[in-house]
């Protein structure tokens, strides 16, 4: 169980505060909750389960994690594939796995494809690459005390790299 105050990654918010653990009461079932509030919008409220039935609230990696993360861009990834829709929906089922080692991978098929070749990108790629960007490269920034600009900027460097460019 997690406490007032920590960081956590939640589903599609990405980083979250949790702000307040409380009971509530619905359908004659009490219930523990999490009030959460995404950094990047702290306006926002959410409130989920403890339990973690309905969403998963998970904690935020480790250095050395984010440090293996990094390590993984520059290398080769997973294969690029050239149909569209079957590179969409085989990247959003990885994505989706929650697993950040495949999340990674995506993102490097998906920036080395961007960076090596004149092709302009499809939407669905941008989109999968987008949503990639705003939720692991923030929590790689925090676990590394950096900026989620300059882990985007290091990620290029080594896909650059990597590819003798």
């Amino acid at each position: 169980m997690f406490e007032i105050g920590d960081v956590v990654v939640y589903a599609k918010h990405g980083l979250c505060k949790i702000t307040d653990i409380c009971e509530k009461d619905l359908f004659g079932q009490t219930r523990t909750y999490y009030l959460l509030h995404p950094l990047d919008e702290p306006s926002l409220k959410i409130s989920t389960p403890a339990d973690g039935k309905k969403q998963k609230i998970t904690k935020v990696m480790s250095r050395k994690e984010a440090e293996e993360l990094m390590a993984l861009f520059g290398q080769p990834g997973i294969e690029w594939i050239q149909d569209t829709r079957q590179r969409g929906r085989a990247y959003d089922i990885l994505v989706r796995t929650g697993s950040r080692k495949e999340i990674a991978q995506v993102a490097n098929a998906l920036i080395t494809q961007q960076l090596t070749t004149d092709q302009k990108m499809y939407d669905q790629d941008r989109k999968t690459l987008a949503t990639i960007q705003n939720l692991l490269f923030h929590e790689i920034a925090l676990a590394l005390d950096m900026t989620a600009e300059e882990v985007g900027d290091r990620i290029n460097d080594q896909i650059l790299a990597g590819q003798g460019v």
